[in-house]
């Protein structure tokens, strides 16, 4: 199933698709889309929900997502544009939830931003506590998948020392959604295309087959340090094409236009604005 959050900044509401693509209120079902809900979300017939009228925004399709945890150089032919050798761990950081926005919400480009970045991004929602699990019963413990554009600043992240959040944590710069596709209908998560297009240009056009840690692994490695908690959101890497990585490197300015997918989990679109 695809489940989506709508409705104005900070009065969301719980929706489904139905297979027309149109959005069926589920708040008669659940409060919303976070907490336990997610290790259990509801089983129901979209047809026999009220049908919600219009395109209203769409919003992070996960409530009270207390992590938003990434991980750094997880497709090779990445690793190899940015110059870098492939880690032999996952390379783990943390972006602000304070940066989380709707899958089509503008980006507000920081201000001083020199280098700010677009990633499209296998997203995992953690739908079950999970700590010390195997590699083997990780996935049981996944609520579903969905979009992260990892918009970076690579000047704060790499040219300002310290730790990488510096340039991932920017106020609009964690666009989710537009849905959480439940496990079913994603399939094997390590056989999902990816894209990212600017202006109309084809920039990213990789495939998750190309991961050097597979999610299972990831969810594996981080719950051996830290518990994940439903709600949690891992974004998984991001395939070659980023701008940094373009000869000469090309960086995002007022006015671009991010169009970005990954297969089965829909689109964002994203307009850069002034901060």
């Amino acid at each position: 199933m695809r489940f989506v959050r709508y409705g104005e900044i900070g009065a969301e509401k719980p929706g489904v698709l139905d297979g027309d693509g149109n959005i069926r209120d589920l708040s008669g079902q659940v409060a919303d889309l976070a907490g336990d809900v997610l290790g259990a979300l509801p089983d129901v017939d979209p047809a026999g929900l009220p049908l919600v009228e219009g395109s209203p925004r769409l919003g992070v399709p996960v409530a009270g997502v207390g992590k938003l945890i990434a991980i750094g150089l997880n497709y090779s032919d990445h690793a190899a544009e940015a110059g870098m050798a492939e880690p032999s761990e996952p390379i783990v950081f943390m972006k602000a939830t304070s940066c989380l926005s709707g899958p089509n919400d503008p980006v507000e480009l920081l201000r001083g931003s020199e280098k700010t970045d677009y990633e499209v991004e296998l997203g995992v929602v953690i739908g079950r506590h999970a700590k010390y699990v195997s590699e083997a019963d990780a996935l049981k413990h996944v609520a579903g998948y969905c979009i992260v554009n990892d918009l970076s600043e690579r000047h704060f992240q790499t040219e300002r020392g310290g730790q990488w959040t510096k340039g991932k944590s920017c106020d609009t710069y964690g666009p989710v959604g537009p849905w959480l596709v439940t496990p079913d209908e994603v399939g094997d998560p390590q056989d999902l295309n990816l894209w990212c297009n600017v202006n109309g240009e084809v920039r990213q056009n990789g495939a998750t087959s190309s991961m050097i840690f597979t999610v299972a692994h990831i969810v594996s490695y981080l719950s051996q340090m830290m518990s994940l908690q439903p709600g949690d959101i891992i974004a998984t890497g991001t395939p070659p094409g980023v701008g940094m990585g373009m000869k000469p490197p090309s960086f995002l300015k007022v006015g671009d236009v991010m169009e970005l997918g990954v297969e089965r989990l829909g689109r964002q679109r994203q307009e850069i604005v002034s901060g």
